[in-house]
């Protein structure tokens, strides 16, 4: 059993690299992308506060499919460039959006959303899918997230098998 402290750091740089630690430890041993994503999704989801979403999109195809995640039902799948998940495994960039509402196309998978920060996962240069967190506070994501994250989706996408194919 994996326990997330109960006193983690306000400073965003020190608790992504506890974060990191933390996932290193659940990842380790494991290259299996659904056990690795669920573990991560339930780490970000308990560790970070003022999220409502955290959770893992795969690309099949030419849409993203819901894959593990933490949080309220969501949206299954989402056509590559749109929303906000779309526009990110589309461009392959992470993207942190202030307000989703006055996002071009944006998804509403959950109304209480208003904020959102999505990673690329990328593994030997094909695009896997993605990282999703939603918030329900304006411009809860900034760049120590958008650093602290990318950080974090290496190490998971070191952790995870080749793609078959």
């Amino acid at each position: 059993m994996h326990d997330i402290p109960q006193n983690l750091p306000a400073d965003k740089p020190r608790l992504y690299r506890l974060l990191e630690s933390q996932l290193r430890g659940l990842l380790e041993g494991e290259t299996d992308v659904i056990a690795n994503t669920a573990n991560m999704a339930a780490l970000l989801y308990h560790a970070l506060p003022d999220l409502n979403w955290a959770g893992f999109y795969f690309l099949r195809g030419n849409e993203l499919v819901l894959g593990p995640f933490q949080g309220r039902p969501a949206c299954v799948r989402i056509p590559l460039g749109r929303g906000v998940c779309g526009t990110a495994a589309q461009t392959r960039k992470t993207l942190v959006v202030e307000n989703v509402h006055e996002f071009p196309g944006h998804i509403a998978c959950d109304a209480a959303s208003n904020s959102e920060i999505v990673v690329p996962l990328v593994q030997n240069e094909s695009l896997l899918g993605v990282l999703d967190l939603d918030s329900p506070i304006l411009g809860r994501f900034d760049e120590a997230d958008r650093s602290g994250l990318e950080k974090l989706v290496a190490v998971l996408e070191a952790h995870l098998s080749p793609p078959s194919g």
